[in-house]
């Protein structure tokens, strides 16, 4: 017995006419009785009834109609799934983010991918997120989660994912709750070395009319929220980063209104856009 027979069998049970049959199923009246004579023999029943001027299906032939229709059915789900499986994405996918990000953002991202292509596997690289763009650019990875802004790279691709507001932080003991309670003057400034961070504040800085007494610089938004909880000074900061910070105990949350957001998102090369790890990866924004 063969899947061809049964899909002989079954057209002709439902056709119940052997010239129609031969036709649809592009074979000789001769052929197809032959094949209907052959399942009959494998069987040891009389399937149908024929003479000249008709064909009806015996009580075996319901039965085998009902037998050969639901292994063809499963016999088509069969091969979907092993052409699904064949065409399944599969590879490997490098991701460069902050240490934030990936506890923050990264995680409900890489399991709804993981779901639907179990295949690719994911080789993650954390850093300072203001290398993301040159990360991307060098090569070093195939996407980054970045931050959009003004100037972001005119050669590169984004998929917003969220938006990231910023809050300035002090020191818990310093008893500071409200904007009006910092006094610039006197209160220094903890600002990052680079980053969207920096531009963000420093424009809300003139925008204010406020000249930061700055104490110090330095490389990444976790960095501010330490040099704060050690009391030297107040800085803004990813309000997610403080959420996430083993010493968010020690500051002070300071709620400020009119200070730009981050635009979180995915961002790769222009040109590898449509590479299909990464179009699957953006296909899930």
């Amino acid at each position: 017995m063969d899947f061809r027979s049964l899909q002989l069998f079954n057209h002709l049970a439902t056709s119940l006419h052997f010239g129609v049959t031969a036709e649809a199923m592009y074979v000789s009246p001769s052929t197809l009785s032959r094949a209907i004579q052959r399942l009959e023999e494998e069987c040891g029943a009389v399937l149908l009834k024929r003479n000249n001027r008709s064909v009806e299906l015996t009580h075996a032939g319901h039965k085998m109609l009902a037998f050969s229709t639901d292994m063809l059915k499963e016999w088509q789900s069969l091969l979907h799934e092993l052409r699904d499986d064949s065409e399944t994405l599969q590879g490997e996918l490098s991701l460069f983010c902050s240490v934030t990000a990936a506890q923050s953002h990264l995680p409900a991202l890489l399991k709804q991918f993981r779901n639907r292509y179990p295949g690719v596997d994911i080789r993650l690289i954390t850093g300072d997120p203001a290398l993301a763009n040159e990360k991307v650019k060098q090569k070093e990875c195939d996407v980054a989660i970045a931050i959009h802004t003004p100037d972001f790279p005119t050669d590169m691709a984004f998929s917003a994912l969220d938006d990231v507001p910023l809050v300035l932080i002090a020191p818990r003991d310093w008893r500071l709750t409200e904007l009006s309670q910092v006094d610039w003057r006197r209160h220094q400034v903890i600002m990052p070395e680079h980053g969207p961070t920096r531009r963000i504040a420093y424009h809300w800085f003139a925008e204010h009319g406020i000249r930061p007494n700055v104490y110090a610089s330095v490389g990444g938004n976790e960095a501010i929220v330490s040099m704060v909880a050690l009391e030297c000074g107040v800085g803004f900061v990813p309000e997610v980063v403080l959420e996430h910070s083993s010493m968010a105990g020690s500051v002070s949350k300071i709620h400020v209104a009119d200070i730009e957001a981050y635009e979180l998102g995915i961002a790769c090369l222009n040109a590898r856009r449509s590479d299909p790890l990464i179009d699957a990866l953006f296909s899930l924004g």
